[in-house]
């Protein structure tokens, strides 16, 4: 298993492990949060609103609020073991608050601090949920932003019409990830989790997490035009892909 020199209680360099890790999997993860912040100054301006949905350690409130002096995030999520990371890393920062939510809960919606964001963001999580609890979502986000906000979704979006496109890339990016593993430069997801497990400031947590959502597992993916066209149908006005790479997306919904 890779080594690791993480202090415990060392929450940014938690943070920090946590991106190496998604970025080894996502090599362009940057790149599409830069998409997303720039809309989101396009459309709300240099001091959105944002509600971070299935916030994780909080990768993209920190970057908005980096780049956004005068933004505000609630970072919203479930697993104990990524908001303990985030509230460590953002306890010095007023501009964050974080809400504990099942966003299966139909009552979700309402443990948020305000009643309208001027952006949802959201990357790399939501497609856990299967169909129907997705669509469901799509229409409680509409609810909770204000006329003109936006979201945006940056996630697993593969287009089966294309297979011998996806499988040749899907080949040489697994060979660029075993290139990578070979040369130790960063845990996967399931090493990345008993790296945690042995910290003793996170190991409850870690814990906990396992007892919420067990093992890691996918719902059921689908391509752009199913996400564009499912936010039209719960009440955007316009929606559609405004990144993309052969697996992945960013759809984003105006309101």
């Amino acid at each position: 298993m890779t080594e690791t020199s993480i202090v415990p209680a060392d929450w940014q360099a938690w943070q920090e492990s946590w991106d190496r890790q998604q970025e080894w999997y996502l090599p362009d993860r940057e790149e599409r949060f830069r998409v997303m912040l720039d809309l989101v100054e396009a459309v709300a301006g240099p001091s959105p609103v944002v509600l971070d949905l299935a916030c994780g350690t909080g990768s993209i409130s920190d970057r908005l609020l980096k780049r956004f002096p005068e933004a505000r995030s609630t970072a919203l999520d479930l697993d104990p073991a990524l908001l303990t990371i985030a509230r460590g890393h953002f306890a010095d920062e007023p501009r964050i608050q974080f809400v504990t939510a099942d966003l299966r809960d139909p009552e979700w919606t309402r443990k948020l601090p305000h009643r309208e964001f001027d952006a949802v963001l959201t990357a790399t999580a939501l497609h856990w949920l299967q169909t129907e609890p997705l669509a469901w979502l799509y229409g409680e986000i509409a609810g909770v932003l204000r006329d003109g906000g936006i979201f945006m979704n940056a996630d697993h979006m593969p287009d089966p019409a294309t297979p011998r496109i996806n499988a040749a890339e899907h080949a040489l990016r697994h060979a660029r990830m075993g290139r990578e593993r070979s040369a130790g430069a960063v845990p996967d997801w399931r090493e990345w989790w008993q790296l945690a497990a042995a910290d003793e400031q996170l190991a409850a947590a870690v814990a906990r997490r396992y007892e919420i959502f067990g093992d890691h597992a996918d719902g059921e993916p689908h391509p752009v035009e199913w996400h564009a066209q499912t936010l039209r149908d719960v009440g955007f006005s316009e929606a559609r892909a405004v990144w993309r790479s052969v697996p992945d997306a960013v759809v984003l919904g105006l309101k």
